[in-house]
Protein backbone atom coordinates (compact mmCIF):
# COMPACT_ATOMS: atom_id res chain seq x y z
CA UNK A 1 0.00 0.00 0.00
CA UNK A 2 1.53 3.29 -1.11
CA UNK A 3 0.95 6.43 0.97
CA UNK A 4 1.50 9.61 -1.02
CA UNK A 5 3.20 11.72 1.63
CA UNK A 6 4.31 15.28 0.93
CA UNK A 7 7.46 17.15 1.87
CA UNK A 8 8.99 20.54 1.22
CA UNK A 9 10.45 19.38 -2.09
CA UNK A 10 8.17 16.56 -3.23
CA UNK A 11 4.54 15.57 -3.65
CA UNK A 12 3.92 11.86 -3.20
CA UNK A 13 0.72 12.06 -5.22
CA UNK A 14 2.84 12.38 -8.35
CA UNK A 15 4.40 8.97 -7.67
CA UNK A 16 1.14 7.09 -7.03
CA UNK A 17 0.73 5.81 -10.58
CA UNK A 18 4.31 4.56 -10.68
CA UNK A 19 3.89 2.82 -7.30
CA UNK A 20 0.87 0.90 -8.59
CA UNK A 21 2.73 -0.05 -11.76
CA UNK A 22 5.53 -1.46 -9.61
CA UNK A 23 3.23 -3.69 -7.60
CA UNK A 24 1.48 -1.69 -4.91
CA UNK A 25 -2.10 -2.89 -4.34
CA UNK A 26 -3.48 0.52 -3.50
CA UNK A 27 -2.30 4.14 -3.46
CA UNK A 28 -3.58 6.49 -0.76
CA UNK A 29 -3.71 10.02 -2.19
CA UNK A 30 -5.14 13.38 -1.14
CA UNK A 31 -5.39 15.19 -4.49
CA UNK A 32 -8.38 14.17 -6.60
CA UNK A 33 -6.69 14.95 -9.90
CA UNK A 34 -4.51 11.85 -9.46
CA UNK A 35 -7.42 9.47 -8.85
CA UNK A 36 -7.72 7.25 -11.93
CA UNK A 37 -9.46 4.06 -10.77
CA UNK A 38 -10.52 2.04 -7.71
CA UNK A 39 -6.90 1.36 -6.75
CA UNK A 40 -6.59 5.00 -5.68
CA UNK A 41 -8.00 5.75 -2.21
CA UNK A 42 -8.76 9.45 -1.90
CA UNK A 43 -8.50 10.95 1.61
CA UNK A 44 -8.38 14.48 3.02
CA UNK A 45 -4.79 14.20 4.28
CA UNK A 46 -2.49 11.24 3.62
CA UNK A 47 -0.23 11.81 6.65
CA UNK A 48 -3.15 12.07 9.08
CA UNK A 49 -4.64 8.95 7.51
CA UNK A 50 -1.37 7.05 8.00
CA UNK A 51 -1.26 8.13 11.65
CA UNK A 52 -4.91 7.25 12.28
CA UNK A 53 -4.48 3.86 10.63
CA UNK A 54 -1.46 3.18 12.85
CA UNK A 55 -3.48 3.91 15.99
CA UNK A 56 -6.36 1.74 14.73
CA UNK A 57 -3.90 -1.10 14.06
CA UNK A 58 -2.30 -0.63 17.48
CA UNK A 59 -5.71 -0.92 19.16
CA UNK A 60 -6.65 -3.99 17.14
CA UNK A 61 -3.45 -5.80 18.16
CA UNK A 62 -4.09 -5.05 21.85
CA UNK A 63 -0.50 -5.79 22.92
CA UNK A 64 1.76 -4.07 25.47
CA UNK A 65 3.55 -1.09 23.95
CA UNK A 66 6.69 0.31 25.60
CA UNK A 67 7.53 3.88 24.58
CA UNK A 68 10.77 5.70 25.30
CA UNK A 69 12.19 9.14 24.75
CA UNK A 70 15.03 11.23 26.17
CA UNK A 71 17.82 13.58 25.18
CA UNK A 72 20.52 10.94 24.79
CA UNK A 73 20.77 7.18 24.41
CA UNK A 74 17.29 6.53 23.01
CA UNK A 75 18.29 4.26 20.17
CA UNK A 76 20.89 2.29 22.13
CA UNK A 77 18.40 1.83 24.96
CA UNK A 78 15.70 0.73 22.53
CA UNK A 79 18.06 -1.82 21.01
CA UNK A 80 19.02 -3.15 24.45
CA UNK A 81 15.37 -3.45 25.55
CA UNK A 82 14.55 -5.26 22.33
CA UNK A 83 17.39 -7.76 22.56
CA UNK A 84 16.52 -8.53 26.20
CA UNK A 85 12.77 -8.97 25.68
CA UNK A 86 13.25 -10.95 22.47
CA UNK A 87 14.85 -13.70 24.54
CA UNK A 88 11.35 -14.56 25.78
CA UNK A 89 8.87 -12.72 23.55
CA UNK A 90 8.22 -12.05 19.90
CA UNK A 91 9.05 -8.34 19.84
CA UNK A 92 8.80 -5.59 17.27
CA UNK A 93 10.79 -2.38 17.68
CA UNK A 94 11.54 0.89 15.94
CA UNK A 95 14.03 0.33 13.12
CA UNK A 96 17.02 2.65 13.35
CA UNK A 97 15.80 6.01 14.56
CA UNK A 98 12.44 6.16 12.74
CA UNK A 99 11.06 7.96 15.75
CA UNK A 100 9.10 10.93 14.43
CA UNK A 101 5.54 11.65 13.24
CA UNK A 102 6.09 9.33 10.27
CA UNK A 103 8.43 6.78 11.83
CA UNK A 104 6.20 6.05 14.83
CA UNK A 105 3.17 5.14 12.66
CA UNK A 106 5.39 2.99 10.42
CA UNK A 107 6.75 1.21 13.49
CA UNK A 108 3.23 0.45 14.71
CA UNK A 109 2.11 -0.73 11.29
CA UNK A 110 5.08 -3.10 11.08
CA UNK A 111 3.70 -5.06 14.05
CA UNK A 112 1.72 -8.21 13.27
CA UNK A 113 -0.57 -10.67 15.04
CA UNK A 114 2.59 -12.55 16.01
CA UNK A 115 4.01 -9.54 17.90
CA UNK A 116 3.78 -9.95 21.67
CA UNK A 117 5.45 -6.71 22.80
CA UNK A 118 6.03 -3.51 20.82
CA UNK A 119 8.88 -1.08 21.54
CA UNK A 120 8.49 2.44 20.16
CA UNK A 121 11.22 5.08 20.22
CA UNK A 122 9.99 8.69 20.17
CA UNK A 123 12.12 11.68 19.23
CA UNK A 124 11.24 15.34 19.43
CA UNK A 125 12.76 18.77 18.93
CA UNK A 126 9.75 20.84 20.01
CA UNK A 127 7.26 20.80 22.84
CA UNK A 128 3.96 18.96 22.21
CA UNK A 129 5.66 16.44 19.89
CA UNK A 130 5.93 13.69 22.51
CA UNK A 131 2.32 14.33 23.50
CA UNK A 132 1.34 13.96 19.84
CA UNK A 133 3.32 10.72 19.36
CA UNK A 134 1.99 9.13 22.54
CA UNK A 135 -1.54 9.82 21.35
CA UNK A 136 -0.72 7.84 18.21
CA UNK A 137 1.00 4.90 19.92
CA UNK A 138 -1.06 4.80 23.15
CA UNK A 139 1.76 3.17 25.16
CA UNK A 140 1.17 1.06 28.25
CA UNK A 141 4.69 1.64 29.59
CA UNK A 142 7.09 4.52 29.20
CA UNK A 143 10.50 5.82 30.18
CA UNK A 144 12.75 8.80 29.67
CA UNK A 145 16.45 7.98 29.34
CA UNK A 146 17.54 11.42 30.60
CA UNK A 147 17.05 15.16 30.28
CA UNK A 148 19.91 16.94 28.54
CA UNK A 149 20.94 19.86 26.36
CA UNK A 150 19.57 18.61 23.05
CA UNK A 151 17.48 20.49 20.47
CA UNK A 152 17.69 23.62 22.62
CA UNK A 153 16.63 25.78 19.68
CA UNK A 154 13.30 24.02 19.24
CA UNK A 155 12.55 23.41 22.90
CA UNK A 156 13.55 26.89 24.03
CA UNK A 157 16.31 25.92 26.47
CA UNK A 158 16.86 23.15 29.00
CA UNK A 159 13.64 23.85 30.90
CA UNK A 160 11.78 23.44 27.65
CA UNK A 161 13.52 20.11 27.07
CA UNK A 162 12.42 18.87 30.49
CA UNK A 163 8.86 20.02 29.92
CA UNK A 164 8.71 18.53 26.44
CA UNK A 165 10.16 15.13 27.32
CA UNK A 166 7.94 14.94 30.43
CA UNK A 167 4.91 14.84 28.16
CA UNK A 168 5.60 11.10 28.18
CA UNK A 169 4.89 11.01 31.93
CA UNK A 170 1.80 13.21 31.52
CA UNK A 171 0.23 10.90 28.95
CA UNK A 172 0.89 7.74 30.94
CA UNK A 173 -0.34 9.28 34.18
CA UNK A 174 -3.53 10.50 32.51
CA UNK A 175 -4.24 6.99 31.24
CA UNK A 176 -3.21 5.25 34.47
CA UNK A 177 -0.29 3.46 32.83
CA UNK A 178 3.20 2.56 34.13
CA UNK A 179 6.57 4.33 33.96
CA UNK A 180 10.11 3.14 34.65
CA UNK A 181 12.20 5.63 36.62
CA UNK A 182 15.87 5.54 37.56
CA UNK A 183 15.92 6.02 41.32
CA UNK A 184 19.39 7.58 41.04
CA UNK A 185 18.15 10.37 38.77
CA UNK A 186 16.67 13.04 41.01
CA UNK A 187 15.32 15.07 38.10
CA UNK A 188 13.36 12.11 36.78
CA UNK A 189 12.02 11.39 40.26
CA UNK A 190 10.90 15.01 40.55
CA UNK A 191 9.17 14.99 37.15
CA UNK A 192 7.43 11.71 37.99
CA UNK A 193 6.10 13.09 41.27
CA UNK A 194 2.53 12.10 42.09
CA UNK A 195 2.63 9.11 39.76
CA UNK A 196 0.99 5.98 41.13
CA UNK A 197 2.37 3.31 38.81
CA UNK A 198 6.14 3.63 39.01
CA UNK A 199 8.72 0.88 38.62
CA UNK A 200 11.95 2.14 40.19
CA UNK A 201 15.26 0.63 39.15
CA UNK A 202 18.96 1.10 39.76
CA UNK A 203 19.59 -0.38 43.19
CA UNK A 204 20.35 -3.88 41.89
CA UNK A 205 23.02 -2.69 39.46
CA UNK A 206 26.47 -1.31 40.22
CA UNK A 207 28.96 0.09 37.74
CA UNK A 208 32.31 -1.70 38.06
CA UNK A 209 34.19 0.03 35.25
CA UNK A 210 33.46 1.95 32.07
CA UNK A 211 36.76 1.71 30.14
CA UNK A 212 37.29 0.38 27.64
CA UNK A 213 33.90 -1.31 28.07
CA UNK A 214 31.17 -1.06 30.67
CA UNK A 215 31.22 -3.84 33.25
CA UNK A 216 28.53 -3.92 35.91
CA UNK A 217 27.35 -6.03 38.80
CA UNK A 218 23.80 -7.33 38.51
CA UNK A 219 22.75 -9.12 41.68
CA UNK A 220 25.73 -11.45 42.26
CA UNK A 221 26.96 -11.64 38.66
CA UNK A 222 29.23 -9.52 36.50
CA UNK A 223 28.02 -8.40 33.09
CA UNK A 224 30.73 -7.60 30.53
CA UNK A 225 29.37 -5.45 27.70
CA UNK A 226 30.58 -4.16 24.35
CA UNK A 227 29.47 -0.62 25.22
CA UNK A 228 31.94 2.06 26.20
CA UNK A 229 31.42 4.95 28.60
CA UNK A 230 29.74 5.36 31.96
CA UNK A 231 26.89 7.17 30.16
CA UNK A 232 25.78 3.78 28.78
CA UNK A 233 25.38 2.32 32.28
CA UNK A 234 21.93 3.88 32.66
CA UNK A 235 20.84 2.55 29.26
CA UNK A 236 21.85 -0.96 30.31
CA UNK A 237 20.07 -0.63 33.66
CA UNK A 238 16.84 0.32 31.89
CA UNK A 239 16.96 -2.80 29.73
CA UNK A 240 17.68 -5.01 32.75
CA UNK A 241 14.79 -3.47 34.72
CA UNK A 242 12.33 -3.97 31.88
CA UNK A 243 13.55 -7.53 31.37
CA UNK A 244 12.96 -8.26 35.05
CA UNK A 245 9.52 -6.66 34.97
CA UNK A 246 8.47 -8.87 32.07
CA UNK A 247 9.96 -11.93 33.81
CA UNK A 248 12.84 -12.61 31.45
CA UNK A 249 15.25 -14.87 33.34
CA UNK A 250 18.43 -13.38 34.80
CA UNK A 251 20.55 -15.66 32.64
CA UNK A 252 18.78 -14.57 29.46
CA UNK A 253 19.08 -10.90 30.44
CA UNK A 254 22.82 -11.24 31.00
CA UNK A 255 23.30 -13.16 27.76
CA UNK A 256 21.38 -10.53 25.81
CA UNK A 257 23.29 -7.57 27.26
CA UNK A 258 26.67 -9.23 26.74
CA UNK A 259 25.86 -10.14 23.14
CA UNK A 260 24.80 -6.64 22.08
CA UNK A 261 27.34 -4.92 19.82
CA UNK A 262 26.60 -1.27 18.92
CA UNK A 263 26.62 -0.16 15.30
CA UNK A 264 25.45 2.75 13.14
CA UNK A 265 28.23 5.06 14.41
CA UNK A 266 27.00 4.88 18.02
CA UNK A 267 29.82 4.23 20.51
CA UNK A 268 31.41 1.78 18.09
CA UNK A 269 34.87 0.48 18.86
CA UNK A 270 36.86 0.11 15.66
CA UNK A 271 40.44 -0.99 15.06
CA UNK A 272 41.95 0.24 11.81
CA UNK A 273 45.56 0.43 10.59
CA UNK A 274 46.94 0.31 14.13
CA UNK A 275 44.48 2.90 15.44
CA UNK A 276 41.86 2.27 18.14
CA UNK A 277 38.76 4.35 17.43
CA UNK A 278 35.66 5.24 19.43
CA UNK A 279 33.22 6.26 16.71
CA UNK A 280 30.26 8.17 18.14
CA UNK A 281 29.36 10.26 15.14
CA UNK A 282 25.65 9.58 14.89
CA UNK A 283 24.61 12.56 16.98
CA UNK A 284 25.92 15.10 19.45
CA UNK A 285 24.68 17.70 21.89
CA UNK A 286 26.41 19.38 24.85
CA UNK A 287 25.33 16.72 27.35
CA UNK A 288 26.48 13.76 25.27
CA UNK A 289 29.66 15.58 24.23
CA UNK A 290 30.71 16.16 27.84
CA UNK A 291 29.97 12.54 28.71
CA UNK A 292 31.97 11.17 25.78
CA UNK A 293 34.93 13.45 26.46
CA UNK A 294 34.95 12.65 30.17
CA UNK A 295 35.02 8.95 29.41
CA UNK A 296 37.73 9.38 26.76
CA UNK A 297 39.87 11.44 29.11
CA UNK A 298 39.78 8.66 31.72
CA UNK A 299 41.06 5.99 29.34
CA UNK A 300 44.54 4.83 30.25
CA UNK A 301 45.73 4.81 26.65
CA UNK A 302 48.55 7.01 25.46
CA UNK A 303 48.54 9.10 22.28
CA UNK A 304 44.88 10.17 22.42
CA UNK A 305 43.23 12.44 19.84
CA UNK A 306 39.69 13.83 19.91
CA UNK A 307 38.09 14.90 16.62
CA UNK A 308 34.93 16.83 17.43
CA UNK A 309 32.33 18.22 15.04
CA UNK A 310 29.75 20.96 15.47
CA UNK A 311 26.61 20.33 17.52
CA UNK A 312 23.44 21.38 15.70
CA UNK A 313 19.99 22.70 16.72
CA UNK A 314 21.28 24.76 19.64
CA UNK A 315 19.83 28.07 18.45
CA UNK A 316 21.00 31.13 20.33
CA UNK A 317 22.94 28.87 22.71
CA UNK A 318 25.20 27.56 19.92
CA UNK A 319 28.02 30.03 20.49
CA UNK A 320 28.17 29.63 24.27
CA UNK A 321 27.77 25.83 24.22
CA UNK A 322 30.54 25.34 21.65
CA UNK A 323 32.80 27.69 23.60
CA UNK A 324 32.06 25.73 26.79
CA UNK A 325 33.13 22.48 25.10
CA UNK A 326 36.27 24.17 23.76
CA UNK A 327 37.07 25.38 27.29
CA UNK A 328 36.45 21.90 28.65
CA UNK A 329 38.81 20.13 26.24
CA UNK A 330 41.37 22.83 27.02
CA UNK A 331 41.78 21.24 30.46
CA UNK A 332 41.82 17.58 29.40
CA UNK A 333 44.91 15.41 29.21
CA UNK A 334 44.68 14.70 25.48
CA UNK A 335 47.55 14.74 23.02
CA UNK A 336 45.65 16.31 20.15
CA UNK A 337 42.29 18.06 19.80
CA UNK A 338 40.75 18.75 16.40
CA UNK A 339 37.62 20.89 16.20
CA UNK A 340 35.63 20.82 12.96
CA UNK A 341 32.78 23.05 11.80
CA UNK A 342 31.85 26.73 11.72
CA UNK A 343 30.75 26.90 15.36
CA UNK A 344 33.89 25.31 16.75
CA UNK A 345 36.02 27.29 14.30
CA UNK A 346 34.82 30.51 15.93
CA UNK A 347 35.70 29.45 19.48
CA UNK A 348 38.81 30.65 21.26
CA UNK A 349 41.13 28.76 23.61
CA UNK A 350 44.77 28.94 24.64
CA UNK A 351 45.46 25.21 24.24
CA UNK A 352 48.50 24.78 21.94
CA UNK A 353 47.32 21.39 20.68
CA UNK A 354 43.88 22.46 19.48
CA UNK A 355 43.54 22.74 15.71
CA UNK A 356 40.52 24.32 14.03
CA UNK A 357 38.94 23.49 10.68
CA UNK A 358 35.98 25.38 9.27
CA UNK A 359 34.64 22.32 7.45
CA UNK A 360 35.27 18.63 6.95
CA UNK A 361 36.73 19.42 3.53
CA UNK A 362 39.33 21.66 5.18
CA UNK A 363 40.21 18.85 7.56
CA UNK A 364 40.42 16.35 4.70
CA UNK A 365 42.73 18.59 2.68
CA UNK A 366 45.08 19.02 5.63
CA UNK A 367 44.92 15.50 7.04
CA UNK A 368 48.27 14.35 5.70
CA UNK A 369 50.10 16.75 8.02
CA UNK A 370 49.13 14.76 11.12
CA UNK A 371 51.11 11.54 10.51
CA UNK A 372 48.97 9.65 13.05
CA UNK A 373 50.49 6.39 14.31
CA UNK A 374 48.95 3.92 16.78
CA UNK A 375 46.50 6.59 17.93
CA UNK A 376 43.45 6.31 20.19
CA UNK A 377 40.65 8.41 18.64
CA UNK A 378 37.33 9.78 19.83
CA UNK A 379 35.28 10.89 16.82
CA UNK A 380 32.07 12.68 17.76
CA UNK A 381 29.76 15.23 16.15
CA UNK A 382 26.21 15.86 15.02
CA UNK A 383 24.78 13.73 12.22
CA UNK A 384 25.06 16.54 9.72
CA UNK A 385 28.84 16.65 10.18
CA UNK A 386 29.16 13.01 9.04
CA UNK A 387 32.46 12.62 10.86
CA UNK A 388 32.52 8.89 10.18
CA UNK A 389 34.21 10.04 6.96
CA UNK A 390 37.37 10.41 9.04
CA UNK A 391 37.68 6.62 8.91
CA UNK A 392 38.41 6.88 5.19
CA UNK A 393 41.31 9.21 5.96
CA UNK A 394 43.03 6.93 8.47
Amino acid sequence: MFFALKGENFNGNTFAKNALEQGASFAVIDEEVYQINEQYILVDNVLKTLQALATFHRKSLNIPIIALTGSNGKTTTKELINIVLSKTYNTSATIGNLNNHIGVPLTLLSMTNATEIGIVEMGANHQKEIAFLTNIALPDYGLITNFGKAHLEGFGGLEGVIKGKSEMYTHLKTHNKTIFVNENDQLQIKQAGGFDNIVHFGSQMNLLKSQPYVNLRFKDQTIQTHLTGAYNFNNICIAIAIGQYFKVSDGQIINAIESYIPNNNRSQIIDKNGHHIILDAYNANPTSMYAALSNFNQLNNSNKTAILGDMFELGEDAKSEHQAIANYVNDLSLDQIILVGENFYNTKTKHPDILYFNSFLDLKNAFDIFKFKNTMFLIKGSRGMALERVLDLL
